[in-house]
């Protein structure tokens, strides 16, 4: 029988923190949204417990996810991400962060925010929000959007019913608890 996060998480030095303290709760500010991205993309291929043990090198690479001055990054600021060995040090993923930044920075233009541009788009269905993510984002997959928006609150599945987070995060009332979600939704 499969061991669920709710169940794995609890007790241990780095998924108990993430899972009781942040894994599905809504994020609003730009920032947080941004370092989440990053550190979704950035998972792929690897665990996230990898990615949980370099957060705290990630966020010292990426000046605390701040988006307007990793959007403001250029060659030499790529070449000590590359050259950094407390990050994942991927090309394609380096590359991918910065130029979200700057597609953060454009959403804001529309939306004001990455949440708001993230809220004008809900709710939708898991796959046609990685249809609008493919069309928006670099990097980002079916995995890596689906986790994004349940780690984040604009997806369901983060915690089950019976774990005792799920009540604190469904008291701050989610973006997938507001709206019921319709697979027909384009």
């Amino acid at each position: 029988m499969a061991v669920t996060y709710c169940e794995a998480a609890p007790g241990h030095p780095f998924h108990g923190p993430y899972h009781d303290g942040e894994y599905g709760f809504p994020l609003r500010r730009d920032d947080e949204l941004f370092e989440r991205l990053v550190l979704e993309i950035n998972q792929a291929g690897l665990s996230w417990l990898t990615i949980l043990r370099k957060r705290e090198a990630f966020r010292r690479a990426f000046d605390g996810f701040d988006v307007e001055r990793v959007a403001a990054y250029g060659d030499a600021d790529r070449a000590r991400l590359l050259a950094d060995a407390g990050i994942v040090r991927n090309r394609l993923k380096v590359d991918a962060a910065i130029d979200n930044a700057r597609r953060i920075l454009a959403l804001r233009a529309w939306h004001g925010s990455f949440a708001g541009w993230l809220d004008a788009h809900h709710p939708r269905s898991k796959e046609a929000w990685v249809k609008l993510f493919k069309q928006t984002f670099r990097f980002t997959g079916g995995e890596i959007v689906g986790e994004f928006l349940m780690s984040t609150g604009y997806l369901p599945g983060a915690h089950q019913e019976g774990c005792p987070v799920f009540a604190r995060v469904a008291a701050l009332g989610p973006p997938w608890m507001r709206q019921p979600l319709t697979p027909a939704t384009p």
